[in-house]
């Protein structure tokens, strides 16, 4: 464990020892950019402290009907969920490095790991990443390991709020980032094929993708094997208890946000990224897996099987500095699917779906209201094209009560008028029909 200085005095003894100071340590930054302290008012009383935080949290809009998603989803949450995760054993477990006391949260991360797989339809899956975004740049990186290759080929309909991670990541890493334009709501295949070569590492794509429309990319995946290339598809798990998954679609690497399953939205986290990949490349996988073994006297037991954090004696090997990271939070998406079963998440998909399609026809039934991608299949979010702007109308419906959907020219210029609107196994027929008329009388 490396020495953790906690007090100024420590920090100074720290200092002293390798022969420096405290001003010389912060002497590249300019006097200007330094503050002279932290501006901290003197201490409450309990009671004055619980009445402040209760008075600032009142301030939120906690009640709006939601018909935000983009990657972040409000679905019911079982009671069983946090009940069973926070136990004390599970909610303070920390990275289980001596197998024989950490046998409990070794087989729940195994169990997660199998979860994920069958959920995938791939082989390994590891012991979760940080978010969706994190993951599907890890992704990225696992490929060009693989590959020994420099050109990355993303589609723009993969998350834009991920793409922006992955240019932030790989900015100075000499990587050939290309992004392809979609068409029509879908990945655009045939520009895709054309930036395909033999000096492409990996092609990502995202399936339902940020406009919800769902693709069958097998095509993709032959063209790109045939190239020598990987394929990394992000997907929404809710999503698989319904539509094909990314394994029978020949992707190598699969990942996604993790939320959906059991995770409250909590204003931005914490979340849960999740990967799988084929056998073949497990040892090029970042953070942990872990595997089932048995001991001398034949009983069954559970280890971490592959350790790549530089920590476990890689050094220079590792590839990724992904310890404890999100294990809480893979155990609540075990939780939630164990609770489940493949049966209700497919009843769960299945839902979803439905509303979300009654939801579409309603919204068709405005005048002046259109689908922005027609004829396109979409699990539970799509695209509406308003007559006005979408931002104007999310002020308007924010104010009666409803978190309406996400504009898209946050992100993508020209689609000014583009609202996203998702809807979850929780948004009743009622709250539909009112969300419907209220949209109709504030354009």
């Amino acid at each position: 464990m490396p020495y953790i200085a906690n007090t100024p005095e420590q920090q100074e003894a720290m200092l002293r020892q390798i022969g420096r100071s405290m001003e010389e340590l912060f002497g590249d930054i300019p006097p200007d950019l330094r503050s002279p302290g932290l501006n901290i008012p003197p201490g409450l009383a309990e009671q004055e402290v619980r009445n402040r935080l209760a008075s600032m949290a009142a301030r939120n809009k906690v009640d709006l009907i939601s018909f935000l998603g983009g990657g972040f989803y409000d679905h019911f949450i079982p009671a069983a969920v946090p009940a069973l995760v926070s136990r004390s054993e599970f909610y303070t477990a920390y990275t289980p490095y001596q197998p024989e006391i950490s046998q409990g949260i070794l087989q729940a991360i195994y169990e997660y790991q199998s979860a994920i797989c069958r959920l995938t339809e791939m082989e390994v899956a590891n012991a979760s990443l940080y978010d969706g975004g994190t993951a599907l740049y890890e992704a990225i990186m696992m490929a060009l390991r693989i590959t020994e290759r420099p050109r990355i080929v993303v589609d723009d309909s993969v998350s834009p709020i991920y793409r922006t991670m992955i240019r932030t990541y790989t900015g100075n890493l000499g990587i050939e980032l290309v992004e392809t334009r979609s068409r029509g709501g879908l990945p655009d295949h045939e520009e895709l094929r054309r930036h395909i070569n033999d000096q492409t590492a990996a092609v990502a794509v995202q399936n339902p993708n940020f406009f919800g429309c769902l693709d069958e990319f097998s095509d993709l995946s032959d063209l790109a094997h045939r190239h020598g290339a990987l394929v990394i598809a992000s997907c929404y798990p809710i999503s698989l208890g319904l539509v094909k998954t990314p394994g029978s679609m020949g992707a190598d690497i699969v990942v996604g946000e993790g939320q959906s399953l059991g995770i409250p939205l909590s204003f931005g986290g914490p979340y849960l990224g999740f990967m799988a990949t084929r056998r073949q490349y497990v040892r090029k996988m970042p953070g942990r897996v872990v595997g089932r073994t048995v001991d001398g006297q034949g009983r069954q037991g559970f280890v971490l099987t592959l350790q790549t954090r530089e920590q476990h004696i890689r050094r220079e090997k590792a590839t990724s500095n992904i310890c404890t990271n999100e294990g809480l939070c893979a155990l609540t998406a075990l939780v939630y699917l164990s609770l489940l079963g493949k049966q209700g998440l497919a009843e769960l998909a299945t839902t979803c779906a439905e509303k979300a399609s009654y939801a579409g026809k309603r919204m068709l039934e405005i005048r002046d209201v259109r689908m922005r991608f027609p004829r396109r299949y979409y699990f539970n979010e799509f695209v509406l094209e308003l007559p006005v702007a979408a931002d104007r109308v999310i002020r308007r419906l924010l104010e009666k009560g409803f978190a309406a959907g996400f504009p898209l020219v946050r992100y993508y210029p020209g689609m000014e008028k583009s609202l996203l609107v998702a809807v979850t196994e929780k948004r009743t027929k009622q709250e539909i029909d009112l969300f419907a008329h209220v949209l109709e009388v504030s354009l």
